[in-house]
């Protein structure tokens, strides 16, 4: 029995964040999204792959700051790109520095799609205004969405604040599932802006899909048939699956795409990037504007990035790691006698428990993650999980160990 780690300058924190912060810390930071008295609140330090609590823990992560650490924390390449543009030019003025044409230009050599770019700040900032820019210029209203788009107002799934007039143009159709997309389209065809998916499945807590043969240029096809925009969401899948993202790697080019997380290795910055017919409308039609978006240090930042995953071929060590710990860790799950499913392998590793109409997948699944996160093997219960370029083979060995550990311990409930 692996004892549990002690987390009491976490717990305080926390119950002093409660009086400062509506729910002590953001959304999906809390700790019923983890496993409550088990998991840290909060984190004092990274390095590489690895976190380290307020109480001095040390973990392996393969939660990534939920995606953005495609490389590795404090990556001084990177950190001092940035301090060389705060100290020697600034990052933030009424006028936009020439960076910006810089890192535009790289977007357009890297991705299909993209003939033009407009910087954000943003995941959520990203398809809100793909959805606005594809409303724009259609002339039309309705969005048929597939997979978790954001925070706002269109696309969450908490309700709560938000009128239903905001969302009623908003229809979501299921991930692999062709059928269920075209009866949308055929019920709005006079009145269909845009489709939005994610071209790498991840449902909120559910299992990581990949598309199955035919499925994506399927979607492509609709798209050009009822002559709505196609909008590939890749805030998680761009420069992870390749350099030009899951559109580069399955060959099917849409028509806009947002990109953001990984491409600058934890600092702030998304985009829309997509074809200059459609992206054009921002230049008069449709308005984009925000204090914070030309600010420099997410573009440096995300030009050095780009920079480092070229030059060592990140990408590639990324994708070999993943395929290797996937294998392993498939190798331990079937062997487990335990009802869990592994999935998202080689870039998005998530395991999950089968559900019965009892309910005991969810506490195998709690228990799996404690036993987990005893073992300094950092993932979420409710998300999956990345590979980056700095876990190292025995960071990633050792945790298919703790993986079958955690696995003996679960089946002792069953």
């Amino acid at each position: 029995m692996v004892d549990k780690k002690k987390i009491k300058k976490s717990m305080a924190l926390f119950e002093e964040a409660q009086t400062l912060v509506p729910g002590g810390v953001a959304g999906i930071r809390r700790p019923y999204n983890f496993v409550p008295g088990e998991y840290p609140i909060f984190f004092d330090n990274g390095k590489g792959g690895r976190i380290f609590d307020v109480d001095g823990n040390e973990y392996i992560d393969y939660l990534r700051a939920y995606g953005p650490i495609i490389i590795g924390y404090r990556e001084e390449e990177i950190d001092n790109a940035v301090i060389d543009q705060i100290k020697n030019k600034g990052i933030c003025f009424s006028l936009t520095q020439a960076v910006q044409n810089a890192l535009v230009k790289k977007l357009r050599e890297l991705i299909p799609c993209c003939d033009m770019a407009a910087l954000v700040k943003t995941g959520s900032d990203a398809t809100t205004i793909a959805i606005r820019v594809a409303r724009g210029y259609t002339g039309k209203t309705k969005i048929a969405r597939c997979g978790y788009h954001g925070w706002h107002d269109w696309c969450v799934e908490v309700k709560g604040g938000i009128p239903q007039k905001l969302y009623e143009d908003i229809y979501e159709f299921h991930y692999n599932d062709i059928d269920s997309l075209e009866a949308i389209l055929k019920a709005n065809k006079d009145d269909m802006a845009g489709i939005i998916v994610t071209p790498v499945g991840h449902p909120n807590g559910a299992e990581v899909q990949m598309p199955k043969p035919g499925y994506l240029e399927a979607v492509r096809e609709l798209a050009n048939q009822y002559n709505c925009l196609l909008i590939f969401d890749e805030i998680r899948s761009g420069f992870r699956c390749s350099l030009g993202g899951a559109q580069k790697l399955f060959g099917i080019t849409p028509d806009l795409s947002t990109i953001g997380k990984a491409m600058a290795n934890g600092y702030a910055i998304a985009a829309l990037v997509g074809k200059e017919e459609y992206m054009k409308v921002l230049a008069d039609k449709v308005f984009l504007s925000s204090t914070f978006f030309p600010n420099s240090d997410g573009i440096v930042a995300a030009l050095k990035t780009i920079e480092i995953l070229e030059r060592d071929k990140v990408l590639d060590v990324v994708a070999e790691k993943g395929r290797k710990f996937g294998t392993e860790v498939e190798k331990v799950v079937a062997n487990s006698g335990v009802p869990v499913n592994f999935t998202g392998a080689p870039w998005m590793p998530y395991i999950t428990f089968k559900k019965d109409d009892q309910g005991l997948y969810k506490k195998l699944r709690v228990e799996f993650y404690t036993q987990l996160i005893r073992r300094k093997v950092f993932l979420q219960p409710y998300h999956h999980g990345y590979i980056c370029y700095r876990h190292t083979d025995e960071d990633l060995a050792y945790t298919v160990g703790a993986i079958q550990e955690s696995l003996a311990e679960v089946k002792k409930m069953l």
